[in-house]
């Protein structure tokens, strides 16, 4: 059984090796191919208000998660978080578990609801867990994302209230 944990610099190359196929294959984040280690660390760990993992039993890094505020100000009370999982790690319920831990950890953060800005419409897997995990599509972007194989296909914005 995976735990989740906060991230810990030693975890870094675990998280990148996740992180980097993930983003160099272009299918389902907003972000260049070409990011550098530096930037995508940046981006990961230095931003987001914390960044987390799942370890699996011999301590790899399964998968991770960052959670921060979806805008400032007025709109601190919404976060956002993305979650990668290894490709080995795929289909064993680690997303699952790290959308149900970020989501008890918003709340501990004083969030109120979070909020994925671009969930890409071919992520068929990611859309369905999370309509399984309670998130609603409250808007469709058309076009809103390039795909290397499918050509411009449609972004969701997906919404969840949290407890509290």
């Amino acid at each position: 059984m995976a735990i989740i944990r906060a991230f810990r610099e030693s975890d870094w190359p675990g998280v990148w090796s996740i992180l980097e196929p993930v983003f160099r294959a272009g299918r389902t984040y907003a972000i260049d191919i070409d990011i550098t280690e530096n930037a995508a660390r940046d981006l990961w760990i230095t931003a987001p208000t914390a960044t987390f993992v799942s370890e699996g039993e011999h301590g790899e890094v399964l998968g991770t998660y960052y959670i921060k505020p979806n805008h400032h100000g007025p709109g601190d009370h919404v976060c956002n978080c993305g979650y990668v999982v290894a490709a080995s790690a795929r289909g064993q319920g680690v997303a699952t578990a790290m959308c149900e831990h970020s989501q008890a950890r918003a709340v501990q953060l004083g969030f109120r609801a979070m909020q994925f800005n671009l969930v890409v419409s071919t992520n068929l897997g990611a859309v369905r867990l999370w309509e399984k995990l309670g998130f609603d599509t409250v808007g469709r972007l058309p076009g809103a994302f390039r795909h290397p194989d499918e050509g411009y296909v449609d972004a969701l914005v997906m919404y969840k209230q949290l407890p509290g």
